[in-house]
C-alpha cells in the first residue's frame, strides 16, 4: 500500500503536518502554549538542546528537541512553521516573526556584512526602503536601487554592484503594480561569483501571496511575508514570515531570532495558524472580486487609468504577469489625475475604508503620497509612482457589486 503520507497537497497538510493531538491532550487543534519557559525532560536533554540551540551540534533524523524559552522557540510557533511550508511551492523550512519588517530585517542582517552591498527594486515599501537606505547605510551596506520590472537595467546593476550580497525584489511593486521578472533576477545573481558566493535573491512576495505567485519555484532563495496581510487576513495581528527550499538560509536568521527576540508571539500563532486552510479560499474571491472592480472602472470618464495585471498595456509587463501568476491578485491602484480628487473619492466612500494596509477580508483604501510612502523626496515618489492622484485600493471578499457601487458613489463626488 502507498504511504499516504507522501502524497497529501497542500489544502490537506496544512490541516494535518507538524501537530501531533498526543502532545495537547488529545485537542484536534491545537491549543495556546503561553508559557515562557520550559521543563527539560533530563539535564543531558537541557545540554542537548542549547548545542542545538547555538548551532553547536545539529539535530538527528527524527530527534526529539526540548523546548527551551519562547524568546527562541514554543510549540505554537513550531505547529504554525511545519504548517505554513506546504503553501509555499518548493519551501522546505519556515520561520515566523513579530511583523513584516522583522522578517525583512533579519533576512539582510543575516546574510549583508559591512562593505557589502544590496540591490532593490523601486518602488518597493517604505519601511523596506528606509531600512535599506539610511540604517543599513549608516552601517556601511551600499544600496542601488532599480526600476521595477525593468529586466535589462536590474541585470546592469547586479552585474555592476560591488561585493552584491543580497538581491531584494517586491514584485508585483507597492504601490503601481509593476511586475519583476524573478527568472530573469534569479540567473543574473547566479552569475556573480565572489568568496561569499553568491548573493542571497529574496522575493516580498505579500502582494500576491503563496496562493498566485510562487517565487522559490522560479529559483529565489528565500520568500518573505508581511503575514499581517493575506496570511492573516483579518486586519487583527502583526506577522512576519520566511520560507526557504535550503533549511540553511532559515538556520542563519534562526540564529539571529535567537538574539533579537522578534519572534512571533503564541497568541498570534495560533490565531495565524486557525487562517492557513482558509488562505486561497479568500484570495481567490478577493482576486476574483479586484478583476471585475478594475475592469469595470477603467471605463469610467473620471479615472485616468487603472493599474492591475489584467490591464497592462506594456507588453513585457503582460509577459512577466502571464509566465510568473496564477491569478492577478486583489490589488489595484486607481490614478485620479489629483490630489483633490484622491482626497473627494476617499471621504465619499460607504462601504470601503480608508485605512492602509492590505490583505484583509475587508476592502481598504489609501492615498500613498500622503500615507505609506509619505516622507519620501520628490525623486523617490516619482520612482515609486506615488502621484497625486495615486489611490491605492485592497479588494476584500464583499459582494464585488455593492463594492463597485460603491467605488461608482465615491466618484461622482470627483
Amino acid at each position: 500500500m502507498a504511504d499516504t503520507k507522501s502524497i497529501l497537497r497542500p489544502p490537506t497538510e496544512v490541516l494535518t503536518r507538524g501537530f501531533d493531538p498526543n502532545l495537547s491532550v488529545g485537542s484536534a487543534r491545537p491549543a495556546v502554549f503561553r508559557s515562557s519557559t520550559y521543563v527539560f525532560s533530563s539535564p543531558e536533554a537541557a545540554e542537548r538542546a542549547f548545542d542545538l540551540m547555538a548551532g553547536r551540534a545539529q539535530p538527528q533524523p527524527g530527534e526529539h528537541i526540548d523546548l527551551v524559552y519562547s524568546r527562541f522557540n514554543h510549540p505554537n510557533a513550531e505547529i504554525l512553521e511545519a504548517q505554513i511550508v506546504p503553501l509555499e511551492a518548493g519551501a522546505q523550512s519556515a520561520l515566523v516573526f513579530n511583523s513584516g519588517m522583522a522578517a525583512i530585517m533579519t533576512a539582510l542582517f543575516a546574510f549583508v556584512r559591512p562593505g557589502d552591498s544590496v540591490v532593490y527594486t523601486v518602488p518597493v515599501y517604505g519601511g523596506t526602503q528606509k531600512l535599506i537606505e539610511s540604517f543599513l547605510a549608516s552601517w556601511g551596506v551600499a544600496s542601488v536601487a532599480v526600476p521595477a520590472g525593468q529586466s535589462g537595467q536590474i541585470d546592469e546593476t547586479i552585474r555592476a554592484a560591488r561585493n552584491l550580497r543580497a538581491v531584494l525584489i517586491e514584485t508585483p511593486a507597492n504601490p503601481t503594480l509593476i511586475m519583476t521578472d524573478i527568472r530573469r533576477c534569479v540567473q543574473s545573481a547566479a552569475q556573480i561569483s565572489s568568496g561569499a558566493g553568491k548573493p542571497v535573491l529574496m522575493v516580498d512576495n505579500t502582494m500576491l501571496g503563496p496562493t498566485f505567485q510562487h517565487p522559490l519555484q522560479f529559483g529565489a532563495d528565500l520568500v518573505l511575508y508581511s503575514a499581517t496581510k493575506y496570511l492573516s487576513g483579518f486586519s487583527d495581528l502583526i506577522g512576519g514570515v520566511a520560507l526557504s527550499r535550503d533549511p540553511s538560509l532559515i538556520a542563519r536568521m534562526r540564529a539571529l531570532r535567537n538574539l533579537f527576540g522578534n519572534i512571533l508571539q503564541p497568541d498570534e500563532c495560533w490565531m495565524l495558524d486557525t487562517r492557513l486552510p482558509t488562505v486561497g479560499l479568500r484570495m481567490n474571491r478577493a482576486s476574483k472580486n479586484a478583476q471585475r472592480i478594475a475592469e469595470h472602472l477603467a471605463q469610467h470618464p473620471k479615472v485616468a487609468r487603472v493599474l492591475y495585471p489584467t490591464l497592462f498595456e506594456d507588453r513585457e509587463q503582460s509577459r512577466i504577469y502571464h509566465a510568473q501568476c496564477d491569478f492577478p491578485g486583489a490589488m489595484f491602484s486607481l490614478d485620479l489625475r489629483s490630489k483633490s480628487a484622491a482626497f473627494d473619492f476617499l471621504r465619499n466612500l460607504r462601504l470601503a475604508r480608508n485605512a492602509v494596509s492590505l490583505g484583509g477580508v475587508e476592502t481598504l483604501v489609501c492615498h500613498p503620497k500622503t500615507t505609506t510612502h509619505s516622507g519620501f523626496t520628490e525623486e523617490q515618489f516619482a520612482q515609486a509612482g506615488a502621484t497625486d492622484g495615486l489611490v491605492r485600493v485592497s479588494i476584500g471578499i464583499e459582494d464585488w457589486r455593492d463594492l463597485l457601487a460603491d467605488f461608482e458613489h465615491a466618484l461622482e463626488a470627483v
